[in-house]
């Protein structure tokens, strides 16, 4: 089967789709359409350098920079986690508490899917960098969705918690309400994406297999590997975020400090 390529000019037909309805909602949403035309620059300028630093890597197959590599995107996907936040935590906590999260959830996921795959050597940056894109990707969705979730209804709802903490629940307890639905935002994207797959949506990368020329067979199986994945790593990630970013909003006395947060 041949593929079809894919030069700069079927590239920049299809930015103008983008560009053209940034321009319609120009005067209703103008940070929006910004948003969006920024985005897409961004997106070209980084999937460019990404695609010379790979192509750079295959060829020279290096732990070192695999794991400069590994910690790039990780602090990249922290701050874009808390970039984006209504209410922050102060001091660098929502930096430390999502690139935590995400870095333990989906490095350990990562190293799982090689060893699974049995990669020679386990760190080939053909299989581990396209994993842990994936992961850090959907995993950043699912943190930041939980983090926000979480910050936002312990400051709606601080006189629920606090009426509890007075008739005697500790902080866990407390606040059990408001982490459950932190969670359950988080992972409804996830769920949703597996719920719809194959019979509402095509997923992503086994729509590129597919358009590459895999057997669809084998693209199926991809995709059901990496959607595991991508569910393992967000709930993880999920549940680390509200255990740690609830333990943040209090002291030691198991008082709700609000001032934690901007």
């Amino acid at each position: 089967m041949n593929i079809v390529n894919i030069g700069y000019w079927e590239l920049s037909i299809a930015a103008l789709l983008v560009l053209s309805q940034a321009a319609l909602n120009w005067r209703i949403a103008r940070h929006l359409s910004t948003s969006m035309v920024i985005s897409m620059c961004r997106m070209f300028i980084q999937l460019s350098l990404i695609a010379l630093i790979l192509t750079t890597l295959f060829e020279h197959v290096s732990l070192p920079f695999m794991v400069g590599i590994a910690v790039i995107m990780l602090l990249a996907a922290g701050f874009e986690v808390t970039s984006r936040q209504k209410n922050k935590f102060t001091q660098y906590w929502g930096y430390v508490i999502g690139a935590g999260s995400m870095g333990v959830s989906s490095f350990m996921v990562c190293i799982f899917a090689l060893a699974i795959l049995n990669v020679d050597p386990w760190y080939h940056p053909q299989y581990a960098i396209p994993l842990l894109g994936m992961l850090l990707g959907n995993t950043l969705n699912g943190t930041a969705i939980c983090m926000d979730r979480l910050t936002e209804s312990a400051v709606r709802d601080q006189k629920l918690i606090e009426a509890r903490l007075l008739l005697g629940h500790n902080w866990l307890d407390a606040t059990e309400t408001q982490r459950h639905n932190a969670l359950h935002s988080a992972l409804i994207p996830t769920i949703n994406s597996m719920a719809a797959a194959g019979l509402v949506s095509m997923p992503g990368m086994m729509t590129g297999q597919i358009l590459a020329g895999v057997d669809p067979a084998l693209a199926v199986k991809y995709q059901l590997f990496i959607f595991m994945l991508i569910a393992g790593s967000t709930m993880f990630s999920a549940y680390v975020v509200t255990l740690v970013g609830t333990k943040r909003l209090f002291d030691a006395r198991q008082r709700l400090c609000l001032d934690r947060l901007k």
